[in-house]
């Protein structure tokens, strides 16, 4: 079966539960889990959150599904900023299921990002995070520094932007 990007519907609520978990654990849960980690992420992904981030005018959620099987997802903020309106919206999240990263659904879902809402765009990721090597091919930019806190330290993300020429 093809490929395929559609709005999310209510019905994907679980496996975006489930595809996020999995993609956060593995990408930021290197060192091993603690209870901080499991907190954090057992809190943050839930179908009630997909369906408050669902319900939100400001927000959009794009699927990646083969057949029946959901392989990715975006989440845009249109309404989230960083440091003014010069980077425009925000791409909160863009998870791709691992055994099938490098088959370019995370190209793809930017590209229909795009299409449908167009550019400058952002987003932040965890400096130790492989994808950033991605996004740099795709054409983002390292534009500033988000750090998350937890009660163990700093997280230090970047901020990296695409569409708007520096300057």
């Amino acid at each position: 079966m093809p490929m395929m990007i559609r709005n999310a519907k209510n019905e994907d609520r679980t496996a975006l539960t489930a595809l996020s978990l999995q993609v956060w654990l593995d990408t930021y849960a290197i060192d091993g889990i603690n209870t901080e980690i499991s907190g954090h992420v057992l809190s943050l992904f839930t179908p009630e959150h997909f369906d408050r981030v669902m319900d939100d005018p400001g927000c959009r959620v794009l699927v990646c599904t083969e057949g029946a099987y959901l392989r990715g997802y975006a989440l845009v903020n249109l309404a989230s900023r960083f440091e003014g309106d010069e980077h425009g919206f925000e791409i909160e999240k863009l998870y791709v299921h691992t055994p099938f990263q490098g088959r370019g659904i995370g190209r793809n879902l930017l590209d229909e990002i795009r299409a449908r809402y167009g550019s400058p765009f952002w987003l932040y990721t965890w400096v130790r995070n492989p994808s950033i090597a991605f996004y740099k091919r795709y054409g983002f930019r390292d534009i500033g520094r988000y750090d998350l806190v937890f009660d163990s330290g700093r997280v230090e993300n970047r901020v990296l932007g695409f569409g708007r020429e520096k300057g």
